[in-house]
C-alpha cells in the first residue's frame, strides 16, 4: 500500500525537529584595513595614498600562506572646500582606500595587525573570526541534527509501545518554501578593535589575539512511519 502523507492506525506517522549547535574553532580571521591621506593639492594628496597603499599590501603580502586573501575595496578623494568666503575654494584633498586581508595563521594575524597599525594613518578593524564556507563543521552539525532527529522519533514510538518503521521526508527547515532555515545571519561571532597611527622608530610587540569560538546551528525537519503502538 503506497503510504499516506498523513499515517494510518496500521502506520502512524511521527513528525520530529532534530537540531544541533556546536562549537569548533576558527579557522580564518578578517580584519579590514583603511588608509588615509591629506594634502593642500589633489596631486599631494594621490602620491602619500599611493605610497601608503603600496606599504601596507607589500607588508600583508610578505607573510606569505598566511594569508589567504587580500583584496582592495572602495577608494576616494574628497576635496575639502573651505568654511569662509564665497566660491568654491578647496582647503585640502582627502583619500582614502579600504583593503581586506584573511588570514589563516592566528599567530602571525597579532603580528600583522600591530605593524599594519604602526603605519602612517592606517587603521585597523576586526579582527572577524569564522569557517570556510565549506569547512567540514558544518556536515558535523547537520549530521548532529539528523541523529537527534532519529533519537527523538525513537523514544516517542518506544513510549507508546511502538518502533520506527520507514522514513518519509527529511527536509532542512523551510524548504518546502525556499526560506533560509533558521541560524546566525553570518558565520560565527565577531570580536572587534580598532587601530590607526603614525609610523613609529622602535617596533610594536604584536597583539596577543585570542580566537573566538565559532557557533555552528543546524535543524532538520524528520517523518517517520512506526509500527503499530501498544494502547
Amino acid at each position: 500500500m503506497p503510504a499516506t502523507p498523513y499515517g494510518t492506525p496500521q502506520a502512524p506517522r511521527v513528525a520530529v525537529r532534530g537540531e544541533a549547535r556546536l562549537e569548533f574553532d576558527p579557522e580564518i580571521a578578517r580584519i579590514g584595513i583603511t588608509v588615509s591621506a591629506r594634502g593642500t593639492d589633489r596631486r599631494s594628496a594621490l602620491e602619500d595614498l599611493t605610497r601608503r597603499n603600496s606599504a601596507v599590501i607589500e607588508l600583508v603580502k610578505a607573510y606569505g600562506d598566511a594569508v589567504e586573501k587580500l583584496e582592495t575595496g572602495a577608494f576616494s578623494i574628497t576635496p575639502e572646500l573651505g568654511r569662509h568666503g564665497r566660491g568654491e575654494r578647496v582647503r585640502a584633498y582627502h583619500g582614502r582606500v579600504h583593503i581586506t586581508a584573511v588570514l589563516n595563521d592566528f599567530t602571525a594575524l597579532g603580528e600583522v595587525t600591530t605593524r599594519l597599525a604602526d603605519l602612517e594613518l592606517t587603521r585597523v578593524d576586526g579582527p572577524w573570526w569564522s569557517l570556510r564556507p565549506d569547512s567540514p563543521a558544518h556536515g558535523e552539525a547537520r549530521r548532529q541534527a539528523v541523529r537527534e532527529a532519529v533519537q527523538r522519533a525513537r523514544e516517542y514510538a518506544e513510549a507508546i509501545g511502538g518502533r520506527l518503521a520507514a522514513l518519509v521526508e527529511l527536509a532542512d527547515l523551510g524548504a518546502e518554501n525556499a526560506a533560509p532555515y533558521g541560524g546566525p545571519a553570518a558565520p560565527g561571532g565577531m570580536r572587534m578593535a580598532a587601530f590607526a597611527g603614525a609610523a613609529q622608530t622602535e617596533a610594536a610587540p604584536a597583539l596577543d589575539l585570542e580566537p573566538q569560538r565559532q557557533t555552528v546551528y543546524a535543524q532538520v525537519n524528520a517523518r517517520f512511519t512506526m509500527t503499530p503502538p501498544q494502547l
